[in-house]
């Protein structure tokens, strides 16, 4: 194989990521499980992994396909982390980790789809020792010895001036650095002044509202935002916040091309488990290539939740009925069938942190017969914690979400 030469170069004022002779600008996305093909088929050019090897697909075969469908790949190195108990005070695990990515570095170096290396992910997030970032640094120097023609990163949970500074400090043979931020991207910028970071970087994950960020129900639960009011968060933070930068950055990686379960199972996800996309794709679509949707995903305006008198409901009553509401803009050429499930919340002992393993919640019910409506009448549950979905199914592969948690009490109250 022939790999493709990959530079970074500061042209007078400006950074730009160059492809053999052409200049690169990621449109990108974070995928790990997620369809290869359709991100092609939506318009990026790039994707970044977490590692090598996801359990599902080799970082060859991870390669080979990007290839097949013209698109570029952030090779993701799997870097330990101290929060998972990594001791980074050992010199003799430190140097094992770095022979097995060395290992893997020089097995696909090659490969005509790398894009560049992407070193550990989030190592700051929880972290104490600040000999991780000599780590990276060593496993950066030892990238450049053996591949001269790849540029390399590390992810950073946030972008926290002070940390930006450490691992400019303590890890300078990283080529550029790569920040992961959500609702907290509006403040990208102040955090890139007070770090006077003058180098280039990327967005390596960013979209809906963190769950960390969000606001809560009065019992602590995060309450998740709509499909389009998501749709309308991705194209605002793109426009405003990456595109925007013209200097710095040189692309990204929005989160996540595919799904999984992070507090629900539509958080972060621009698809569903099913495979259908929501408005988020959609806008993601548009962004990349400046052309609309033909059949735009349907918009959500409301979901509520009421008791037989009308009033507005969070916290139910055990066996009692209650109604949910969709109201959704809609138009002639959209045909929706309609899905509604009652889900426990997660298990406060078992919520995943820094995008950790997290199991599916028990499902409780589910309504998707061809009779469902916009509207649908229930008995509250046992008590307990719960999380009600509604999806929206268009005929073209779209679908419109929403979520509400609701408490269910032997007493009801507003």
């Amino acid at each position: 194989m022939t790999p493709k030469k990959v530079t970074l170069i500061k042209c007078s004022n400006n950074f730009q990521l160059f492809v053999d002779s052409s200049p690169f600008y990621i449109k990108g996305a974070g995928l790990e499980l997620g369809s290869i093909a359709r991100l092609a088929e939506f318009g990026g050019n790039a994707f970044r992994t977490w590692r090598v090897n996801n359990g599902d697909k080799t970082g060859l075969q991870i390669l080979d396909e990007a290839q097949a469908c013209g698109l570029m790949v952030c090779m993701g190195l799997e870097v330990a982390r101290e929060r998972h108990g990594f001791d980074y005070n050992n010199a003799s695990l430190v140097e094992q980790q770095l022979q097995e990515i060395k290992r893997d570095v020089d097995a696909l170096k090659d490969h005509p789809a790398l894009l560049m290396w992407g070193i550990g992910n989030e190592l700051n997030l929880r972290h104490k020792n600040s000999k991780v970032w000599d780590a990276v640094n060593a496993i950066a120097k030892m990238i450049h010895q053996i591949d001269p023609n790849h540029p390399t990163t590390t992810m950073l949970a946030g972008a926290d001036p002070e940390v930006i500074k450490q691992v400019v400090m303590r890890a300078s043979a990283v080529d550029l650095l790569s920040f992961q931020l959500y609702g907290d991207i509006d403040k990208l910028p102040k955090y890139l002044a007070q770090s006077n970071y003058q180098g280039a970087y990327t967005v390596s994950e960013w979209g809906a509202t963190g769950h960390w960020e969000a606001p809560k129900t009065k019992w602590g639960r995060p309450i998740e935002a709509n499909s389009t009011e998501k749709a309308n968060d991705y194209r605002r933070r793109y426009v405003d916040y990456i595109v925007a930068d013209t200097q710095q950055c040189i692309g990204s990686f929005v989160f996540l091309w595919g799904q999984k379960q992070e507090r629900t199972p539509t958080w972060y996800g621009v698809f569903l488990d099913n495979g259908r996309y929501t408005q988020a794709a959609q806008v993601m679509s548009q962004l990349w290539t400046g052309i609309k949707a033909k059949q735009p995903v349907p918009e959500i305006k409301t979901l509520r939740l009421q008791d037989i008198e009308g009033t507005h409901r969070s916290v139910l009553k055990s066996g009692h009925s209650y109604t949910a509401t969709l109201a959704m803009n809609l138009n002639d050429k959209h045909l929706v069938s309609y899905r509604w499930v009652l889900m426990h919340e997660v298990d406060i002992t078992k919520q995943s942190e820094g995008g950790d393993f997290e199991p599916i919640p028990k499902v409780i019910w589910q309504q998707e017969h061809t009779n469902t409506s916009d509207v649908i009448e229930f008995k509250a549950p046992q008590c307990g914690e719960y999380r009600l979905f509604v999806y929206a199914d268009d005929s073209f592969g779209g679908s419109a979400t929403a979520n509400m948690p609701v408490l269910v009490d032997s007493i009801e109250t507003t």
